[in-house]
């Protein structure tokens, strides 16, 4: 282990809410955290260290504009601790020829496990029976309605890269169908590729959105893609809130003109459009699809091995294209 001297400095950007979740990082790193000195402002800290921090770990979504970028002129690598970085100013790090690295594979096993879950609790109706029973509608109403069965739907998946594969090898077993839409065709994949999501939706049941949020992929799944999907259609959402059309999409559901949604993530986090509420064909989480115990720890191995590969200036284990 090194010793205090010898350790690397990394910055820790976060917002207040988040607490730093890896521990084992302080035996490794010299770890500086504006929040931590409250008789600094960000600015001044950032400022009076800029010249010793060649490396920044972004926790979570925590945004990292290009004016918090200015104030590290020695920046070298931004080590991200989430599978999406839409919260980076990817175009700075671009201009600057600055690192960028995401959580890699550590969600990818424990995100697609909860789309599968948010998918069968939406089609077998798994929460809203849950609250049939506890508010005692039961007796009264006796037999709750039909749910629909999972196995045989045709699922088109958006975006196939870590957790869409994943979701896929799971739901394959299911005698599901599976398709797909990427930004282009996978190389040794041998599920139908679609070139855009509305010709996908339209021969879909499901769709599951597990890609990455940028300019393009804004909105993507919008009043066209809803209505190809059909008023039986399902929707699964563990990527970013504004890969759709949130305004659209409750829309939809409200006059029935989908099937029903899983939902994990949202536009306005953590509100929640208050039409959605009511709907027992709905299925709401507070953004948690890749967080568990393991994930952390998986995380944890992914960060600290792309810090120490820096440093060491060997590869990286989860470098993202900046395209």
């Amino acid at each position: 282990m090194p010793t205090e001297e010898e350790r690397p400095v990394v910055l820790i950007h976060r917002i207040p809410a988040l607490k730093q979740p890896l521990a084992s990082l302080s035996e490794r790193f010299t770890l500086l955290d504006p929040l931590l000195h409250s008789a600094d402002s960000t600015h001044s800290f950032l400022s009076r260290h800029a010249s010793s921090v060649r490396a920044i770990l972004c926790l979570g979504p925590s945004p990292l504009t290009s004016d918090t970028l200015s104030l590290l002129p020695a920046l070298e690598i931004v080590v991200g601790s989430s599978a999406g970085i839409d919260h980076v100013d990817l175009q700075e790090c671009r201009r600057r020829g600055i690192l960028v690295t995401n959580a890699g594979n550590a969600f990818s096993e424990d995100g697609a496990d909860y789309v599968v879950g948010l998918l069968i609790d939406v089609l077998r109706r798994v929460s809203s029976s849950d609250r049939f029973v506890r508010n005692g509608l039961w007796p009264e109403h006796g037999a709750y309605p039909l749910g629909s069965t999972l196995g045989g739907k045709r699922v088109g998946i958006v975006g196939l890269g870590s957790i869409g594969s994943e979701v896929a090898k799971r739901l394959v077993p299911f005698s599901c169908s599976i398709a797909y839409t990427s930004r282009k065709k996978k190389p040794g994949v041998s599920y139908p590729f679609y070139a855009n999501v509305s010709g996908l939706a339209a021969d879909s049941d499901v769709l599951i959105v597990c890609c990455a949020l940028t300019e393009e992929t804004h909105h993507m799944i919008n009043k066209d893609v809803m209505t190809a999907l059909g008023k039986e259609g399902v929707i699964i959402n563990v990527g970013r809130g504004a890969l759709i059309d949130e305004k659209e999409l409750v829309h939809f559901l409200v006059r029935g003109k989908l099937g029903g949604a899983g939902l994990d993530v949202f536009e306005d986090e953590p509100h929640v459009p208050k039409e959605l509420l009511t709907l027992d064909n709905v299925v709401l989480s507070p953004h948690v699809a890749v967080l568990t115990a393991e994930s952390f720890a998986a995380l944890e191995q992914v960060v600290i091995g792309n810090l120490e590969a820096f440093f060491s200036n060997k590869p990286l284990l989860s470098p993202v294209k900046l395209e």
